[in-house]
């Protein structure tokens, strides 16, 4: 699970079908890479970040993902 992306959200006090519908995106999508199932695209990830005021290349950060897959494993 992406923690820091759910925090991100509820700091901004967002719900995941406003993040999604901002980011042009499904909801169902959008949980997928909150709970860290699936990586987004650069252009998702862009748009989510822009939409909850953060940086978007910590998606692809090897540390976060490499935690967020052995939290799957």
């Amino acid at each position: 699970m992406r923690h820091w992306l759910k925090n991100a959200r509820i700091n901004r006090v967002k719900t995941q079908y406003e993040v999604a519908e901002s980011s042009g995106i499904s909801r169902s999508y959008y949980t997928k890479i909150e709970l860290g199932i699936k990586t987004p695209t650069v252009d998702v990830a862009k748009k989510i970040a822009k939409t909850l005021e953060f940086e978007w290349l910590i998606f692809f950060d090897d540390d976060c993902s490499f935690k967020e897959q052995k939290q799957l494993a």
